[in-house]
């Protein structure tokens, strides 16, 4: 992880200030998160504080501060998938996987997401494990649902 960061960074002037985006998008890009390693050299090579790095990262919802887990889980919570359960849906998941969204779980088998739509409103509610839509998702269908993802 060391080489990628520092090769990323060779890439930006030193104290470039507006770098600091694509810096951070190149870090994930490449390893699947900002780790608190890659936020030290990020504020040492552009001479800012940790504090306005961790800003920064904290506001744009691109940024991922752990691991991404082997599946990726993201729940739709936009109007229509909200108005059938979206949000029973969540809570159910994070009990039975153990995270909230934006975590990993221990095992790095998922990690969890929440987002505002899908587009996929005809069939809601619905969950994504990678780049599969399962629909009509209830709180009964999610251990099912799961066990397909090792």
């Amino acid at each position: 992880m060391k080489d990628t960061i520092d090769t990323i960074l060779k890439q930006y002037p030193v104290n470039d200030r507006g770098s600091l985006i694509p810096m951070l998008q190149g870090v994930q890009k490449q390893e699947g998160y900002i780790s608190k390693e890659a936020v030290v050299k990020i504020s040492r090579h552009l001479r800012v504080s940790r504090g306005t790095v961790y800003g920064v990262t904290t506001f744009y919802s691109q940024f991922k501060f752990n691991p991404p887990g082997r599946n990726s889980i993201k729940i739709c919570l936009g109007t229509a998938c909200h108005v059938q359960g979206g949000d029973f849906l969540l809570n159910a998941l994070q009990l039975e996987i153990g995270i909230k969204p934006g975590e990993t779980t221990e095992d790095g088998r998922f990690d969890l997401e929440r987002v505002a739509c899908l587009g996929c409103c005809a069939i809601a509610p619905v969950m994504m494990i990678n780049k599969n839509i399962h629909s009509h998702m209830s709180v009964i269908k999610i251990r099912q649902v799961l066990s397909n993802y090792a």
